[in-house]
């Protein structure tokens, strides 16, 4: 048993019809059953699905009742018969359990074909041999393309730059550079050149038809996700992409699964792609929403849709809007009306870059929204409520403040103000509990960070390096989650915080070029940390007997710090008073340009060191 696996127009029916024809001679007993899935779904479609199979039996005809009767009489006529079967575009398993259920149905030195659209089938199935259909390549797609474009050897001239728009058009699929071959014959480079063009934003139908039909066999869940990748996404890192679809309500990993198993999308080196043509195929599906209003349709990723719906002060109900995606190649400038998301009950994901906005107000966002990514972002609001946003990233913007209202982010995860250069602080964030990264990396304005950030239980990565007018932070941390620790370059940070609890999961802590003139006693509380680094701060003295509890770390860097003067003794572990570190892993220990009065300590140093 062997499979054909692609997608539509791919060729699966071709191919399977070139190998029939080639072995039939071989074989007893030879069908060709075409079109399984259309003729499945009709009345007494399997039955006579069956029939049809029996009646290549060289016999008296054979009577079928049902779809049980069926599969005994294939079993008992069959079993002995060398017999060649392909059963083209088979979409559900009741079709193979009912026409080639196992491999003892038929004689020894039987060969059964399989083609689909879904991998799974045939692995469900236990049909280990899949041959996944390739498009053409360059040299073939060319000759099928102008075996029906110029039948004749009296073709109309057409320059060569039209063909070759037309074959990265097709892109090697042979359904689609037979009917756009077909179609093409004997027109004018005019009417190529408009052809070509009306191609370039509605996809053909004929092709666009085959290709849908995967499509309309998926779950909403799939459906939903394929369309955010063939509108916003295709090309993205799959990271990426999940963890935008996790965080807007979707199962990701499932759904990318079953979307390659159809021949939708492929994972090439850890980005998802797919055929331009299916590409196509999805923003048409959206676009046939509305066709005439950007307003009425679930996703909007051209500049001129998003400008005419964003613009208008608008009082129309915009609640099927659910995506706004922008990425843009070159900048461009946009005006926002402030009540431009009011109605937009439904927005789920909100991604502009590279979009210059100008507002006369504050921006009100809805609370649905659950992915905001927003560099160059004006000044934003939410309204009372709930939120469901999960990922704020802004960059680059002229953001003052986190946002208006600062209560009820119960869902919000990962907070992203780097370069925000006119942030001065982040307030209250208790109602956020579930943040696990906050990343202020070069706000040059920020002077204070709210209490309520030490207290966060989920925080994994807090950076607040280069924030160099930062000088109140809370005296105390007692985020146990904590993974990444970085205050490099806030050269205006006195004072370390205090680790109130064992941090299981803390292991680098850098606190270059920080103004700090010791390290807390508590710092023991890190009892996983590997790498502390700690140059450049030129008013530190001392360090605390503490650090060397510190067994796991592997990296201490105190360089450039010229107040520095005495490393501390071991108090609590050494016998000998001459033994100072208790650094079991330490590999790394940087002190130059200190000015260290005596360097006893590094007899006792672990061998290996760097």
């Amino acid at each position: 048993m062997t499979g054909l696996w692609g997608p539509g127009g791919i060729g699966k029916t071709a191919i399977a019809k070139a190998l029939y024809n080639a072995m039939m001679r071989q074989f007893q007993v030879c069908s060709f059953l075409e079109q399984v899935r259309e003729k499945s779904h009709q009345s007494g479609g399997l039955v006579s699905l069956q029939k049809d199979l029996l009646s290549e039996i060289p016999v008296h005809p054979l009577t079928v009742y049902s779809v049980a009767g069926g599969i005994s009489l294939i079993q008992e006529r069959l079993c002995c018969k060398k017999v060649l079967l392909v059963l083209d575009d088979v979409d559900h398993m009741n079709q193979l359990n009912a026409l080639a259920g196992k491999g003892n149905w038929f004689g020894k030195g039987s060969i059964i074909i399989v083609t689909t659209r879904n991998k799974q089938l045939l692995t469900s199935h236990g049909i280990n041999r899949v041959h996944r259909i390739q498009t053409l390549g360059c040299c073939e797609a060319r000759d099928l393309f102008c075996l029906h474009a110029f039948p004749d050897s009296e073709s109309v001239e057409i320059g060569v730059d039209l063909i070759d728009r037309a074959l990265r058009y097709c892109d090697g699929l042979p359904l689609a550079l037979e009917v756009l071959g077909s179609f093409l014959c004997g027109r004018n480079e005019a009417a190529w050149e408009s052809a070509l063009h009306k191609l370039s934003k509605s996809p053909d139908q004929i092709i666009n038809q085959v290709l849908k039909t995967s499509f309309d066999g998926l779950e909403n869940n799939e459906r939903e996700i394929f369309l955010d990748i063939a509108c916003f996404f295709k090309g993205k890192g799959v990271e990426y992409i999940k963890e935008v679809l996790d965080d807007s309500g979707f199962n990701t990993t499932i759904g990318i699964e079953i979307l390659i198993e159809r021949s939708l999308i492929k994972n090439e080196y850890g980005t998802l792609q797919m055929h331009d043509l299916i590409q196509l195929m999805g923003k048409d599906i959206v676009n046939e929403e509305w066709p005439d209003d950007p307003g009425k349709r679930s996703r909007l990723w051209l500049f001129e849709d998003v400008e005419e719906v964003l613009y208008e002060d608008t009082v129309k109900v915009m609640d099927a809007v659910k995506a706004i995606v922008l990425n843009l190649a070159t900048p461009k400038e946009m005006t926002i009306s402030p009540c431009a998301f009011k109605k937009m009950k439904r927005l789920r994901m909100l991604i502009l870059h590279k979009v210059h906005i100008s507002s006369q107000g504050l921006v009100r966002l809805p609370n649905a929204l659950r992915w905001l990514e927003w560099p160059n972002a004006l000044h934003l609001e939410f309204g009372l409520g709930p939120k469901k946003l999960a990922r704020l990233r802004f960059q680059n913007s002229h953001i003052k403040q986190l946002v208006g209202n600062c209560q009820n982010f119960i869902c919000l995860k990962s907070i992203e103000f780097r370069d925000c250069k006119s942030l001065a602080s982040i307030p209250d964030i208790s109602s956020a509990p579930l943040l696990e990264s906050l990343d202020l990396f070069s706000c040059k304005s920020l002077v204070e960070v709210h209490q309520s950030v030490g207290d966060l239980d989920k925080l994994k990565h807090l950076n607040i390096s280069s924030c160099s007018n930062l000088r109140i932070f809370p005296n105390t941390l007692k985020t146990k989650s904590l993974q990444w620790l970085d205050f490099s370059g806030c050269s205006k940070l006195e004072k370390c915080p205090d680790i109130l609890e064992k941090m299981e999961h803390l292991i680098y802590f850098f606190l270059k070029g920080t103004a700090i003139k010791e390290l807390p006693a508590s710092i023991e509380n890190l009892v996983s940390i590997e790498q502390i680094d700690l140059g450049c701060c030129n008013n530190l003295t001392r360090l605390p007997s503490s650090i060397h509890k510190l067994k796991n770390l592997k990296s201490l860097v105190v360089s450039y710090c010229s107040n520095f003067v005495m490393f501390p003794k071991n108090l609590e572990d050494s016998i000998d008073p001459d033994d100072d570190l208790g650094f079991p892993s330490l590999r790394w220990l940087d002190l130059s340009h200190c000015n260290l009065s005596k360097a006893s300590f590094l007899r006792m140093l672990p061998v290996v060191l760097y």
